[in-house]
């Protein structure tokens, strides 16, 4: 387990991690989910020991490393760069920080060839890295990160610079590899759809700040802000302002819908609703659904979905269902929501219902 107390780094008088408290668990990804800039990998080199903090303290396993060098943490590290030792072969590459601790060579062997077989090395053990690819170089890097059996491993945007085909199928293998040997693995990304499916938890980060941070899927179905709810959609959120009046709101001139729960329960007064383009939908699908109507300015057909943005009063919304649909642009168009998939957040974008 990693902990953060109020963790801070500052470079000059510039602050690049603001007061920072975080538990990062064993067992399973931990994703640092931000845009570039966010904080990402300031807030891997504190924990790896890298940088020093500035305030604050970092805890792993219960023993307090804030002044503990790097070599001594016992972690690993892998970056988006392939850093493998151009005049090492696989083997030596993998094995680097094993006889750097001094281990047994019968030691080395077994767990060089047991990382090599999980990341499919094997044949490549006698190889340099520039005789690799781009994806073997960073099966290398990871493959000694798993030999090392560190208690940390830090994957820094590992997957970045591979091709699309090795991204994905080095994604879909990831929680496995780690799976089981008592690591705290934390992962940093830029794309929502990796933290999705690496499954775990998300600290979602921006300008230095943990924004939010516990189970993915709970982020993504409860998110606290409005900038959390913006995270996990593609196409973008839609968003609008609605009033509140009793125990009803209203969007413009149109649409008006009986609230429940949380949302009954607000003072009335103005609201800024979220609300995912799949939930925006060509056809009414229950008794519950508001109609929509606005006029059709694009339409996509991408694989077996389509999305129409269409303009209601004087905001966009974007519409994202399965199938072909026969938008034409320029065209009104009625479409359709469920109130129940509403989310609601007030002026300092926090979400109230």
């Amino acid at each position: 387990m990693i902990e953060l107390h109020e963790a801070t780094k500052r470079v000059g008088r510039v602050t690049h991690i603001k007061p920072t408290t975080l538990r990062l668990e064993a067992g399973h990804f931990n994703v640092l989910l931000g845009a570039t800039g966010s904080g990402k990998t300031s807030l891997i080199k504190l924990m790896a020991g890298l940088d020093p903090l500035a305030s604050g303290r970092i805890v792993m396993d219960g023993q307090d490393v804030s002044r503990i060098p790097t070599r001594k943490r016992n972690i690993s590290l892998v970056h988006q760069f392939f850093v493998n030792y151009p005049h090492l072969s696989v083997f030596e590459n993998i094995a680097s920080p094993l006889r750097v601790a001094g281990m047994a060579a019968s030691e080395v062997q077994g767990r060089v060839e047991e990382a090599a077989d999980l990341l499919q090395l094997r044949p490549m053990l006698n190889r340099r890295p520039d005789e690799l690819s781009g994806g073997q170089q960073q099966r290398t890097a990871l493959a000694r990160a798993i030999a090392k059996e560190s208690r940390a491993v830090f994957l820094d945007e590992p997957l970045a610079n591979l091709d699309y085909k090795l991204r994905e199928e080095l994604r879909e293998q990831l929680p496995d590899l780690f799976a089981g040997r008592g690591a705290v693995v934390v992962y940093a990304t830029s794309e929502p759809e990796e933290a999705l499916m690496l499954g775990g938890a998300t600290a979602l980060m921006a300008d230095g700040r943990v924004t939010q941070f516990g189970p993915t899927s709970e982020i993504y179905r409860q998110p606290d802000n409005l900038d959390a709810a913006r995270v996990f959609s593609d196409p973008p959120i839609n968003t609008a302002t609605v009033t509140k009046t009793g125990g009803e709101a209203a969007l413009g001139q149109g649409a008006r819908w009986a609230l429940t729960g949380a949302a009954a329960a607000l003072p009335d007064g103005h609201y800024t609703l979220a609300l995912r383009p799949h939930r925006v939908t060509p056809a009414r699908e229950t008794d519950a659904d508001v109609a929509l109507t606005g006029q059709v300015i694009v339409t996509e057909l991408s694989g077996s979905d389509s999305s129409a943005h269409f303009r209601m009063g004087d905001g966009a919304w974007v519409s994202l269902s399965p199938g072909v649909h026969p938008y034409r642009v320029g065209t009104e168009h009625t479409f359709y929501m469920n109130p129940a998939h509403c989310r609601y957040f007030g002026a300092d974008g926090k979400r109230v219902a």
